[in-house]
């Protein structure tokens, strides 16, 4: 991902990336090979484990791999609570 800002907010400052829960993901990888920002990662080691790895590359707002998830265990934090907090980010960053 080339942004580093979003919205006038540092893009590390935003928590916007998906959370992966292992009892539902039945690790058939196509948020990997859906994601072109390679927020996730397959790691091999004694058994197979997905991770989001670059959790600043996921677009703030993108949902598209939870949509394409089958088994429906990707989620993401709330959009209006993200929104809120970015608003209070640039509002304390214009008052210094």
């Amino acid at each position: 991902m080339s942004e580093t800002t979003f919205m006038g907010v540092e893009r590390d400052k935003i928590d916007w990336k998906p959370t992966i829960d292992y009892t539902k993901c039945d690790f058939c990888m196509e948020c990997v090979k859906f994601c072109p920002h390679k927020v996730f990662e397959v790691r091999e080691t004694e058994e197979i484990k997905l991770i989001v790895r670059n959790p600043n590359n996921c677009v703030v707002f993108c949902r598209a791999c939870s949509k394409i998830c089958g088994p429906d265990a990707l989620s993401f934090p709330d959009k209006n609570a993200t929104t809120q907090r970015i608003k209070e980010i640039r509002k304390e960053e214009a008052n210094g």
